[in-house]
């Protein structure tokens, strides 16, 4: 993964773990079911997989993933 991917999803991930926020100025943020592993994305007639790593921030477990064909990161809570 690249730095700047590492950057985003840890930013994202932490506003999420510690404030709830869903919302990002640079990227678009998707919440899927909680427990998911990976997200279907789909553009036009075409889907991809997004799978989710897995993040430990303030005692709650978050999966996440980056999409840079979209420019979007998917959550998914597994506890907290």
């Amino acid at each position: 993964m690249q730095s700047e991917e590492k950057t985003i999803l840890q930013r994202v991930v932490e506003n999420f773990a510690n404030n709830g926020i869903t919302t990002d100025e640079q990227v678009t943020i998707v919440c899927v079911p909680n427990g998911k592993t990976s997200a279907i994305e789909k553009i036009g007639g075409e889907g991809r997989t997004v799978m989710l790593d897995e993040y430990a921030v303030n005692h709650k477990l978050i999966r996440a993933g980056y999409s840079s064909r979209s420019n979007t990161v998917y959550l998914s809570l597994i506890s907290g």
